[in-house]
């Protein structure tokens, strides 16, 4: 069945939004779990393969975006942040929900001088990125909370949500910057003879993760950054290390050397006004957990 181009534009008002006044938030306690993937190099050869057609398709990006969507798109990541912070979702599902919103505002505009659009493409690209990564997913009223400007019926949610697939061709699965991270901070802190110290693997990853988030807000041209790209420039900022062929070797030959001085710069001039993500109150829970994921490539 075709979806209307306009879906969000022709929703009847009484269909879309009501009070949030009479909302009041759900306080679930859901927890997330890491899923294990093992990382060879035959699986990092096909990664980058997947990456570059990926690319390819993608080449679209920043000079799409109207200069009046910038503040609008600040505020909409803020509030998925804030939501991705109280359910203790995976950084996984905040880089997804983020690429989703910018990949979708990268293909259409979105009608001006109203508020509620990107509230609604805000709410149907976290949903769809939780329904991605994560095991427990909240209902789509549960998901509206931390005092949104409006509240939408999950039925006008669900058909923004094949918008949004219809939208970015149903291509949800992507690769990301995440796929790469564990295996490159294994390999470059097996070379500095740190991989036998976890808490340090822990937080090596806790300061990635962060990043990688920081580098989505901050660079509405994320999108045309390879993933693989992205993790390395990341990877090495977190261990003070420099841009240069010995050290991209210690992660993989597939990396763009070009792609990461770019990136690296990025962080060197946006890193003192970037804002790290809230801490999970989970966290001890979560460093085991990525201990045991680093380990297996150490």
């Amino acid at each position: 069945m075709a979806v209307s181009l306009n879906l969000y534009c022709n929703e009847a008002p009484n269909e879309i939004v009501v009070s949030c006044e009479a909302y009041d938030d759900d306080d679930d306690d859901n927890e997330s779990d890491h899923c294990s993937v093992d990382y060879d190099d035959d699986l990092l050869i096909n990664l980058f393969e997947t990456e570059v057609y990926q690319m390819l398709e993608s080449k679209v990006v920043s000079s799409r975006f109207h200069h009046n969507i910038v503040t609008a798109r600040k505020d909409a990541i803020q509030w998925m942040l804030k939501v991705h912070c109280f359910y203790r979702f995976r950084p996984e599902t905040a880089y997804l929900s983020i690429s989703y919103m910018d990949r979708f505002l990268s293909a259409r505009p979105l009608p001006q001088g109203k508020g509620w659009p990107m509230q609604l493409l805000s709410v149907s690209c976290l949903s769809l990125a939780a329904k991605m990564e994560e095991t427990a997913v909240p209902f789509l009223l549960d998901l509206q909370i931390m005092k949104p400007r409006f509240l939408f019926k999950p039925k006008t949610v669900q058909r923004m949500e094949v918008l949004v697939m219809q939208t970015l061709n149903w291509r949800l699965r992507i690769i990301t910057p995440f796929d790469f991270v564990y295996c490159f901070i294994a390999r470059i802190s097996s070379c500095f003879n740190d991989s036998h110290q976890p808490n340090r693997l822990c937080h090596l990853f806790s300061l990635a993760s962060d990043l990688i988030i920081d580098i989505c807000i901050a660079a509405i041209d994320s999108l045309d950054y390879p993933p693989s790209a992205i993790a390395a420039a990341v990877v090495l900022w977190i261990t003070n290390l420099s841009v240069d062929e010995q050290n991209l070797g210690h992660l993989h030959n597939g990396v763009n050397q070009g792609m990461v001085k770019k990136i690296y710069k990025v962080i060197e001039g946006k890193r003192s006004s970037l804002k790290l993500m809230p801490q999970s109150p989970t966290c001890v829970l979560e460093a085991a957990l990525l201990c045991k994921e680093i380990a297996k490539y150490c």
